[in-house]
């Protein structure tokens, strides 16, 4: 599985993974609605369960992705500021660049 996070993202996620309270906790990736190839999703701060891949970014950051859940590979997670601040999360290698 993969999973790709902006700088940006990075950023944002990194000072929630720091808080005191969330300590020992990863970032999880979920599909909180589909539809034929098409996807919506969330995030979590959460720890590995069975049937969870453990995935590795080139940003120091570990994403937990549900291993039968297909939407999910290649998930990127993006930030934006403008028109608003928010998180944004696409998967281009499925077709899915936004949501609708």
């Amino acid at each position: 599985m993969n999973c790709k996070i902006t700088r940006n993202a990075a950023k944002i996620i990194r000072q929630e993974l720091d808080k005191e309270e969330n300590k020992g906790k990863m970032l999880r990736v979920l599909v909180t609605h589909s539809h034929g190839d098409h996807a919506h999703y969330g995030m979590d701060l959460d720890k590995p369960k069975e049937g969870d891949d453990v995935v590795y970014t080139d940003k120091g950051i570990e994403v937990i992705l549900a291993k039968d859940e297909p939407l999910l590979d290649g998930v990127k997670i993006d930030y934006l500021y403008l028109p608003e601040e928010r998180f944004d999360i696409t998967n281009p290698s499925k077709g899915n660049h936004g949501d609708h």
